[in-house]
C-alpha cells in the first residue's frame, strides 16, 4: 500500500579549485636589475609628455580598454589591468526542499550557484553526492539521460528552464543568466543542456567554460519520482560542486 512520503531535501555545499600554472609567456618581463609588470605594444603610457607648442596626457591607454575574444583565445586590453587570475564561485541557495511527493507528478526543486572568471581560462563545475535517501533506501539515479517518468522511481536534474514537461504550467528552473555581459561559450554540458531531459552521475561535469566569461548565474533544475512502492519517509542528500579553474 503507498504510503505518502513526508518531505525531502537537499543540502548543496560548494568550493572553488584555481589551478595557477606557470607559463613563460604570462610572466612579466624581468631581469636581476628591473622588471616590466604591465607592457604595452602602441603609444600608450604618455606621461604628460611636453613642449612650448604641446602637451600630450594619458589618453591612449585610458580608452583603448576592452576585451577582444574568438573560440581559440581571448585578450582583456588596458594598461591598469591586472595579471592575476581570479575565480570565483558562490552557492546562492544551500538548502532546496521538494515538499511532499506523489506517483502521480514528479516533484520539482531549484538551486541557484554564480561563477564570476577573470583571466583563469575557464572552468568546469562538477557535482558530486548520493541520490537523496531515507534509511535503506535510495531514490534512483537517472545514470541515462531521459524525460520525467512519474510512477518511476526517478532523481535527475539539469541546468536549464523546463517548460510542461509534466502537463500544462509545469515549469521549473532557469536558463543560465549571462548578466550584462550577453552570451558567451560558457554553459552547460551535452548531458544537462536540454529542456524537459534529466540525469544525475556523481562526479560528471555539468557546467564548463573554455575562456574567461564574466559574471554567470546557473540554475540547477531537479526532480523526483516516486512510485506507489516507495517507502514514505524523511529523504535527504548531501552534494557538493566543485569548480576547477582550467588551462
Amino acid at each position: 500500500m503507498y504510503r505518502r512520503i513526508l518531505a525531502a531535501g537537499i543540502v548543496i555545499a560548494g568550493c572553488c579549485c584555481l589551478i595557477v600554472a606557470s607559463a613563460s609567456a604570462d610572466e612579466p618581463l624581468r631581469s636581476a636589475h628591473f622588471q616590466i609588470d604591465e607592457s604595452v605594444v602602441g603609444g600608450s603610457g604618455l606621461t604628460q609628455e611636453s613642449s612650448p607648442n604641446y602637451q600630450a596626457g594619458e589618453v591612449i591607454g585610458d580608452i583603448g580598454i576592452g576585451n577582444s575574444a574568438s573560440s581559440g583565445y581571448q585578450v582583456s586590453a588596458g594598461y591598469d589591468t591586472t595579471g592575476n587570475p581570479a575565480l570565483t564561485f558562490v552557492v546562492d541557495g544551500a538548502d532546496t526542499s521538494f515538499g511532499g511527493f506523489s506517483p502521480s507528478a514528479a516533484a520539482t526543486a531549484t538551486a541557484t550557484f554564480t561563477v564570476i572568471d577573470y583571466t583563469s581560462y575557464g572552468y568546469v563545475i562538477q557535482v558530486v553526492g548520493d541520490p537523496p535517501s531515507n534509511g535503506s533506501h535510495t531514490i534512483s539515479a537517472m545514470a541515462t539521460t531521459g524525460a520525467s517518468v512519474p510512477g518511476t522511481e526517478q532523481f535527475g536534474m539539469n541546468v536549464v528552464k523546463n517548460t510542461n514537461f509534466c502537463g500544462s504550467g509545469c515549469d521549473v528552473g532557469a536558463n543560465p543568466d549571462y548578466g550584462q555581459f550577453g552570451a558567451t561559450s560558457a554553459g552547460p554540458t551535452a548531458n544537462y543542456d536540454t529542456p524537459n531531459m534529466f540525469r544525475y552521475v556523481s562526479g560528471e561535469t555539468i557546467v564548463q567554460s573554455p575562456k574567461s566569461s564574466g559574471a554567470i548565474t546557473y540554475t540547477i533544475s531537479y526532480i523526483i519520482n516516486v512510485t506507489s512502492l516507495t517507502p514514505g519517509g524523511h529523504y535527504g542528500s548531501n552534494q557538493f560542486l566543485i569548480c576547477t579553474g582550467t588551462y
